[in-house]
């Protein structure tokens, strides 16, 4: 059985300072603990309804459905729960195609650009240190497994947009239409908030704005989601270098 205090401890991991106190973060499903068990990151207890075909018994400890009831953040919980610790803070090179997030907040959107990212073959994201903590239990559950693959950097924007030795890109509404510009091979993708969009401290370190244009005879949707603009902006960079 779970302890009372083992319970209020992953319980408190819903918020980041404690996350930050045990060094530790919530993975929940067989499935996404799989991407976790066979990556670079710590395992420091998995906790499941049934045994776990990947793992040896003693890799994991079965506890019943009213158990995983009081420590799982969904509403409707997996069979299983893992707790993995905080991976330290890599180096980084800056090539190819990369992701900068302007001040996300919502926890859908960021754990979605990480499968985006993953599945594009982008192995890195920067983000603002006023974005949702990647770690948050929604942002893994959105990932969908793709964390245990993609580097996830909190930084000073401006400071690391200013220095990049590869073009910088912003989203705008009266940006260049991104199905008749040039991409460039290498640049950054800056995305921004999902209410103000990107900062105009960002905005000013731009070298090409882009935006996606509206095909409806009506044209009425204000905008698009950021990680649905995400995705549509990353196929076209992909679709152009795909044809040289």
């Amino acid at each position: 059985m779970l302890s009372s205090s083992k319970v209020k401890l992953i319980q408190s991991l819903n918020k980041k300072k404690y996350r930050q106190k045990y060094n530790l973060f919530v993975v929940e499903g067989i499935k996404n603990i799989k991407e976790f068990v066979f990556s670079n990151f710590l395992i420091s207890n998995i906790y499941t309804t049934e045994p776990i075909p990947f793992m040896q018994e003693h890799q994991y400890q079965i506890i019943s459905h009213e158990e995983l009831k009081k420590i799982s953040f969904l509403k409707t919980p997996h069979n299983a729960l893992a707790l993995v610790e905080l991976p330290d803070t890599l180096p980084y090179s800056i090539q190819g195609i990369q992701i900068a997030l302007d001040s996300i907040q919502d926890p859908g959107n960021l754990g979605t650009i990480i499968r985006l990212a993953d599945w594009y073959g982008i192995e890195q994201i920067f983000c603002s240190e006023t974005s949702v903590d990647v770690y948050n239990p929604k942002v893994v559950q959105a990932t969908m497994g793709s964390l245990a693959r993609v580097q996830v950097n909190y930084t000073d924007l401006k400071k690391l947009l200013t220095t990049s030795p590869i073009p910088v890109c912003t989203t705008d509404m009266d940006g260049e239409n991104i199905y008749t510009s040039c991409l460039p091979q290498e640049a950054f993708l800056v995305m921004g908030n999902e209410g103000n969009g990107i900062s105009e401290d960002i905005k000013s370190i731009s070298n090409l704005k882009l935006t996606i244009p509206r095909f409806g005879k009506k044209q009425k949707t204000e905008s698009l989601n950021v990680a649905i603009s995400t995705g549509i902006i990353l196929s076209e960079f992909f679709s152009q270098k795909e044809k040289i």
